[in-house]
């Protein structure tokens, strides 16, 4: 593996556990605040809180993306999941369950596989602007659909908004490439115009998300993780170049990793077992990173006053 893939792997893998911290944010604040407007929203600490731990998880996917083709950058995403689940485990005083310990194993063999097949040399080739505005025109008409009133809103934001995002990363790479190549100006015409795309479609991706997880986390999650790579793999196998090595065995390899990958994503997505004997499917192990979980709490004494007639002033119920 070439050292601009190892510097993309470990620029993920920290960017993969600050998107899994905005994940519960965001989840926690949907639960809270269903049908809440966004003028509201933008007035709570929360919110911000989940702003700001998706502005740096993005900082330093862009970075990545400056050192890796999307074909490795974005299916790292999954590992989201994958550093959740020790620390869940942990927060929620339980160990790992069996069915977590083969949705990460899965998840890292797929991940590896893909790793193999996909590794490359830090990207050259960008979007011209007449690819960036049609992947932005039909990108934005297939989230108008997905976001059109109708059954099971939360899969198809999440869906939509997995598409918005590995968008926003193909743009991403055409911007930072194109800004850090000196052999034209920095803040060309076409790089301001992508820029915009970029700002729309992350904005875009972030709304969405919010609007699926108010039904929960685990399965729109998992669709967001999933549909966020393979519409920057297309991008990238299609416009931009970024093949698979090893040829017929390469590519094999690559759709062989992607199916683990995509397994171990969905095992990592089902519910963990609860001490408390409420229903498994309300809890996720990403939920479980900051114990977070409602009902954990201690519960307090309530102080009521006491008759007139009764001696002191107040006591415990």
């Amino acid at each position: 593996m070439s050292a601009a893939a190892l510097a993309a792997l470990g620029l993920s893998l920290v960017s993969a556990v600050a998107y899994a911290l905005a994940a519960v944010a965001q989840e926690r604040l949907a639960s809270r605040s269903a049908g809440t407007g966004l003028l509201r929203l933008l007035g709570t600490g929360a919110w911000w809180s989940a702003v700001g731990l998706n502005a740096a998880a993005a900082l330093l996917h862009v970075v990545a993306l400056k050192y890796g083709p999307l074909t490795v950058v974005q299916p790292l995403g999954a590992l989201t999941l994958v550093a959740a689940v020790p620390l869940g485990a942990r927060a929620a005083g339980r160990r790992v369950s069996a069915v977590e310990w083969r949705g990460t194993a899965l998840t890292l063999l797929g991940l590896a596989a893909l790793l193999v097949s996909a590794s490359g040399p830090a990207p050259a080739r960008v979007l011209s602007l007449t690819e960036a505005l049609v992947v932005a025109g039909s990108t934005a008409a297939a989230i108008g659909l997905l976001s059109w009133p109708g059954a099971r809103p939360g899969l198809r934001h999440a869906t939509a908004s997995g598409f918005a995002s590995g968008v926003a990363s193909a743009l991403t790479q055409t911007v930072t490439v194109a800004a850090t190549d000196r052999s034209g100006p920095v803040l060309s015409a076409e790089v301001i115009v992508v820029a915009v795309l970029v700002a729309a479609f992350a904005v875009g991706g972030m709304l969405l998300s919010q609007t699926a997880y108010r039904g929960g986390l685990g399965a729109p999650l998992a669709v967001v993780t999933l549909a966020n790579p393979v519409a920057a793999a297309v991008i990238g196998l299609t416009l931009l170049g970024q093949g698979l090595q090893g040829g017929a065995g390469g590519v094999l390899l690559a759709l062989a990793g992607a199916g683990l990958a995509a397994w171990g994503v969905v095992l990592l997505t089902r519910a963990a077992p609860r001490a408390g004997g409420r229903d498994a499917d309300e809890e996720h192990p990403v939920a479980a990173v900051l114990a977070l979980e409602p009902g954990t709490a201690t519960a307090e004494p309530v102080l009521l006053p006491r008759q007139p007639d009764q001696p002191g002033h107040l006591t415990a119920l």
